[in-house]
């Protein structure tokens, strides 16, 4: 247990025991940065995952299992060979891409339903899962109605489990899309630019199954469900502390 995270926070948001008190909020696009910023510092903690499921996803490329040599055997695994061999700079490889991506998704994710929350359509019924799906849609995150959804613990325990149990929804549902999508990236070309191994997103998907087998979709799973709690966690940890900083910071430019 620990401090609260109500969602969007900071020291003049609505408390959960207090539910009359008058929200004041960040200037708008000031909160999308925060988040944006917030969601990249934790990208920074969670890329070696990312690149551990890649390496996963890719081992053993339509051919069927036990026919190939396995580099990789699991997630704890797969970080120490990857460490040992390409060192930090392995672990970290597409950082730069991924700080892209997720501070214009999570930014825009994050700042939306703190937005929304602004012109008070989180307080009335349904109205913060309304939130959740329309700044799911906008950062074209699927799971970004439960992600959002699940912000008004009253411990870090609470929200650290609630990130779990949706992370498997999470991975059970995406990982074969996010295989299919490594897939097509990561396939070489031909002269013009077409790819050699795979013609679209369902050549993929029967490709895969057939070769490697229903499974076929579900490698790197591990990886991408142990990603999503820690990364939830600490994305909210940054932009509640920042957007705490920030009201501070105007109350004490107010009074001044």
């Amino acid at each position: 247990a620990g401090s609260s995270l109500s969602f969007p926070s900071g020291p003049s948001s609505p408390s959960l025991t207090s539910p009359s008190s008058p929200p004041r909020t960040v200037w708008p696009p000031l909160d999308f940065a925060l988040g944006a910023v917030a969601c990249c510092a934790a990208c920074v903690f969670t890329n070696p995952l990312e690149v551990v499921k890649t390496r996963l996803q890719l081992q053993g490329e339509l051919r069927a299992r036990g026919s190939y040599q396995r580099h990789y055997r699991g997630v704890l695994q797969a970080l120490w060979v990857v460490g040992r061999t390409d060192g930090l700079r392995g672990l970290q490889k597409g950082l730069s891409v991924g700080l892209i991506y997720q501070g214009v998704m999570n930014g825009v994710r994050l700042g939306s339903y703190s937005y929304c929350e602004a012109l008070g359509i989180t307080s009335v019924p349904g109205g913060s899962l309304l939130s959740g799906a329309v700044a799911g849609a906008l950062g074209a995150f699927i799971a970004s109605p439960a992600y959002l959804e699940q912000w008004h613990p009253n411990s870090w325990l609470t929200a650290l489990i609630a990130a779990m149990i949706s992370g498997v929804a999470v991975a059970i549902t995406m990982t074969p899309f996010d295989v299919i999508s490594t897939r097509l990236y990561n396939q070489p070309v031909d002269e013009s630019h077409r790819g050699r191994l795979y013609h679209g997103f369902s050549d993929c998907m029967l490709k895969v199954c057939r070769a490697e087998g229903l499974l076929g979709l579900y490698k790197g799973m591990g990886p991408v469900f142990l990603r999503l709690a820690p990364h939830t966690v600490l994305s909210m940890l940054f932009w509640d502390l920042m957007r705490q900083q920030t009201v501070k910071n105007n109350q004490s430019h107010g009074r001044s």
